[in-house]
């Protein structure tokens, strides 16, 4: 089955849809090249919060796909705008592993008494005493952002935890809701729709994540793709919200359902 032919653009995961481990998916390199030669929009929404944007365009260059930093919408992106909107000169205390300073640029960082926590990606930084701290701060009236809601991540040594585990807990002990600045937010796909000029109904969403990705893209007008790479598992989908739009076996198969020669 081929899609509509007035899709002008794709949003494409990264993480579980071209790489795992940073390491290329069979076919991607080139399903990408096709993509990109048949004139499509592409812009690559990722949840990745251990890295920057030009840090995740130089590793996917050497990995041999064609992309610059402008390709790619970072969750730690989208959440600097967001709080630079909602929270402009905020103290803000961040929680993440990995350095994402260069895409947080005017956002002010505290280590103490900050006026939001902004939670990012899971590793050794979310111990006990972080979060404890983290929620003495909620629990004196800071705001709570989240870069993402996302439970569990694939690398190439399996599945392993992600910070939405930890976010679940700490909103039920402090008795707030956070605001997700990344996937699975409305606003993340219609900043990627702006970063590519097009309407919803113009663009598909790919990812390997069912509810983050794809259902998510479709709550928003776009069309879902999933891909069964990744974090895919069988029972997920089973279980999932709602159906995707299509599911491939790969990243590697878009080309075709896009009727591209």
């Amino acid at each position: 089955m081929v899609v509509s032919e007035s899709v002008r653009a794709v949003l494409i995961d990264i993480d579980g849809v071209l790489t795992v481990s940073w390491k290329p998916l069979p076919g991607a390199v080139a399903a990408l090249r096709r993509i990109r030669a048949a004139g499509l929009g592409v812009v690559l929404v990722t949840n990745t919060t251990s890295r920057t944007r030009a840090s995740i365009a130089e590793t996917l260059g050497a990995a041999g796909f064609e992309v610059g930093a402008e390709d790619v919408l970072t969750a730690p992106s989208a959440t600097a705008a967001h709080l630079a909107e909602h929270f402009p000169g905020a103290r803000c205390a961040l929680l993440n592993s990995g350095d994402i300073a260069a895409d947080l640029g005017g956002v002010t960082l505290v280590e103490d008494d900050p006026e939001v926590v902004v939670f990012g990606g899971a590793g050794p930084e979310f111990d006990y005493a972080a979060l404890d701290r983290a929620f003495g701060w909620l629990q004196r009236g800071a705001r709570l952002i989240a870069m993402h809601r996302n439970l569990y991540w694939r690398t190439d040594a399996g599945l392993r935890l992600d910070a939405g585990a930890f976010l679940l807990g700490l909103e039920q002990a402090a008795r707030v809701e956070a605001e997700v600045t990344g996937k699975p937010s409305r606003a993340f796909f219609a900043a990627a729709l702006a970063q590519l000029g097009v309407g919803a109904q113009q663009a598909l969403m790919v990812g390997d994540d069912v509810e983050s990705d794809v259902l998510a893209a479709q709550r928003a007008g776009l069309t879902g793709v999933l891909v069964r790479t990744g974090k895919f598992q069988q029972e997920t989908l089973d279980g999932a919200s709602g159906t995707p739009d299509h599911v491939l076996d790969s990243f590697a198969d878009l080309p075709t359902l896009l009727g591209l020669s």
